[in-house]
Formats: C-alpha cells, structure tokens, sequence
C-alpha cells in the first residue's frame, strides 16, 4: 500500500510538472482520482481531524494520571507588623512545593470521557472516508463529463462534414437543373443552426474542462485530453452490483452518534455522584524574621533575631458527595436518555433511507446499462437510414427533407449514445459510493 502511495504522488507529481509546463495534460480515469486526492484540501482538512481526534484521545487518557504541580512564591511585606513588642520582618520571605493529585473516583466522568474521545476519533476516521469518496466521485463526475461533451463536438464536426457534403450535392444539383434554389436555401439555413450548436458544444466543453481542471488541482488555462473514452471499459451491471450490506460512512456516523449520546448519559449522571481525590504534596518556607528585645540580666535589654525557615509535607483526601439540588440531576439524566433515545431513531430511519438510495443506486445502473442497450439500437437504424436515404438522394429518388430529416436523426441518435454511455459511468460511480466501495483497491 506504501509502494503504491509512493507512486501515485509521483505520477502525480510528473502530470502536474507537465501540465504546469504549458503541455496538454494527458490522464486516465484512474490518474485523475489519484491527481484529485492529492490536490484536496478537503482531504487534507479531513486528515487533520483525524490527527486532532487521536491527540484527543491521548488527552483523555491523561485524566487517569496523577497530576504535579510546582509552586514558588516570593513576598516583600512593608512595613514590618507589630506583635506583642516584636516586629515580623518578611523582607524576601519564599514559599516553594509541588503537589501532586490523583483521581481516585470522579462518578465515571473520566471513564465516560475517554470513551468519548475515542468514538471522536471514529467519527473522524469515518469522516475521512466519506469525504475520500465525495472527491473521487466528483473529480469521475467531472471527467466523464468532459469525456462526454468533447465526444459531441466530434460529432457536431462530422454533422457539419454531412452537412457540407450535402451543400456541395445541392449546389451542382441547382446548377444543372436537378435542384431548385430553395433547396439549397434550406441547406444553408441547417449549416448555420449546426454552426450555432456546435459554438454552443464548444461553450460546454470548455466548462467542462475547466470543472474537471479545478477537480485535479490544475490551472484553468490548462489543456486536458483525457485517454478513455465512454465508448470504452463498459461493466456489465452483474460485475458491479455487490450483494453484501453497504458499509456506508453516514450509517457509521450515526451509530457512533448513538453510542456518542449514551456516553453523555454516563457523563451527566457522573456530575451528581460522589468524587474522591488524593492530594500529596511537599513545601519550602524561609526568609522570616522576628526582631525583639531580649532581657539578658535584670535591666539590661540586648536585641535578639529569629529565623524562621522549615520544610513539610501534606496528604490530603477529599471527598465531595452532592446531597440536594433539587431534583436537578436526576432531570438533566432523563433529558440526556430521551437524547440518546431520538439518537436511535434518528439511526434507524436513516438506515432505511440509505438503503432505499442504495437500492435505487443500482435500479439507476441497470437502467443506464439498458439505456445504452436501446441507444445502440437507434443508432443503427439512424445510420442505416441515412446510408439509404443518402443512396437515394444521390439518385435524386427522395426530396431533400427526407435528407435532412436523416441527418438530424441519426445526430441525435449520436449524441443519445455518448451521453447514454457517459451516463452510465456516472451511475456506476454514484452506485460504488453508496455502497460504500468507491475508492477501495480490490
């Protein structure tokens, strides 16, 4: 999987050169899911949560640990205070300890909330994933798209080749006799609409292009020429259609959801139970003087100083138990139960609308698959019918609508059958990403 990474960043990596040299930028489906990951902020964004969702839980997991904590205190008291004759001098006077404090019982708050932190990091995984497929599914969209569209200005310019064709038919028909100038009235006024079309075609295309240059994380101004067609790589709907349970990235968030809001149940009863903690700790005192007058021999007073400076050490065990808050904890408990209850409707409706889209994922494959099924067959009656009716045109056994009537249907026909066939990609993507398997290496 490494080795394959490694690759693909510098596939990438070499498109992306090209591209930025001014060189049509040449890519396959595959390079283009591949160019899109990488260019993702989305991506990167997702992958950052997933980062912060494990810092979170290694966080919570600190809660089970003793703290210790160190202190250092200097005081310059002025002026200095009076007792019973003696004056108490804090010039400089230090304090210093640390304290160390541990948890011993916190209602369960701790457990529960490393429990949260670590259905977080689910959330942020399955996340990942769900924005994973939403690029691939884009970025294919976005190129099948483009596929599409230039394969109709292709074929606008074979409509136009006709179309010529036939002008120049027409033109020595009206030269000789054989054809009336209104015929080539109407001839001209279908080149200008078909001018008209493929001016439009065109439009799209280079919107098209652009769509899937922002896709892959290129420059607008660049040239893409994609190396698949939609003629090309058609599965049978029996070969994509997977029968196991789709193991959808929204199902999974909204079961941790569940789990989330039970947690938090756990959570609020543990603010009305009782605590315990243990308290540990070792201080530093000094630099405290006391000035007074001593009496060394009967009426004579000689100055004394004492020093204070010593070192001792605490424990401490406290115990908080709630005994009366009226009513309060046992209503915030029944409030976070009915949260965590409409949690698990809200799974179990939603379970069975992800599986009607699934379902109607793959009723949208084989219809697609059907759809080209009957395009094909339109489009060999068009071409038959205009190979026939060209045939009889030569021979001036047909008037020139039936020729123009033949042209347009089998351009239509054409361009029923590229997009039928760009379809039916799409369906095929939008399918595997609700069934959760887009992206996945087999």
């Amino acid at each position: 999987m490494k080795i394959r990474y490694v690759i693909t960043t510098a596939l990438a990596a070499l498109t992306w050169l090209s591209a930025l040299a001014g060189e049509p930028l040449a890519i396959n489906v595959t390079q283009c899911r591949d160019m899109a990951l990488q260019a993702s902020e989305q991506m990167r964004r997702a992958d950052n949560e997933r980062r912060m969702a494990g810092l979170d839980t290694k966080v919570a997991t600190t809660n089970f640990l003793p703290k210790i904590e160190g202190t250092a205190t200097g005081t310059y008291v002025f002026p200095d205070m009076d007792m019973m004759g003696s004056k108490l001098q804090m010039h400089g006077m230090y304090v210093a300890g640390f304290q160390l404090t541990q948890p011993v019982y916190a209602g369960g708050k701790i457990l529960a909330g490393r429990s949260l932190a670590r259905i977080g990091e689910k959330v942020a995984d399955e996340r990942y994933r769900m924005t994973r497929m939403d690029v691939i599914a884009n970025a294919e969209n976005a190129y099948w798209n483009y596929v599409s569209v230039l394969g109709k200005v292709a074929l606008m310019e074979s409509y136009m080749h006709l179309m010529d064709t036939l002008y120049n038919q027409t033109e020595a028909a009206v030269t000789v006799g054989m054809a009336v100038e209104n015929d080539l009235l109407r001839v001209k006024a279908r080149r200008s609409e078909i001018v008209y079309q493929s001016q439009k075609v065109a439009n799209g295309a280079d919107l098209c292009r652009m769509a899937l240059c922002e896709a892959v994380g290129v420059d607008y101004d660049t040239d893409i020429v994609p190396l698949e067609e939609v003629f090309q790589n058609l599965p049978a709907p029996a070969s994509v259609i997977d029968a196991t349970p789709a193991d959808r990235p929204e199902l999974r968030l909204l079961e941790h959801q569940v789990e989330a809001k039970r947690q938090m149940v756990k959570l609020t009863r543990g603010d009305f139970l009782p605590t315990v903690g243990l308290s540990v700790g070792y201080n530093w005192y000094g630099n405290i003087k006391m000035n007074s007058m001593v009496e060394a021999m009967p009426g004579v007073y000689v100055p004394y100083t004492q020093k204070f400076k010593d070192n001792m050490g605490m424990a401490m065990i406290a115990v908080k138990v709630p005994l009366f808050h009226w009513g309060e904890g046992i209503k915030k408990v029944r409030k976070a139960k009915l949260e965590a209850e409409n949690a698990s409707l809200d799974l179990d409706r939603n379970r069975r609308l992800l599986d009607l889209e699934t379902r109607q994922a793959e009723l949208n494959v084989h219809d697609g698959f059907n759809m080209i099924s009957s395009a094909e067959v339109a489009m060999v009656q068009a071409a038959e019918n205009l190979r026939v009716t060209s045939d009889r045109y030569a021979e001036h056994m047909c008037p020139l609508t039936d020729m123009l009537d033949a042209q347009a249907q089998w351009q239509q026909a054409s361009a029923n059958l590229i997009e039928a066939r760009a379809q039916y990609h799409i369906y095929i993507t939008a399918y595997l990403k609700a069934t959760a398997r887009l992206g996945i290496e087999k």
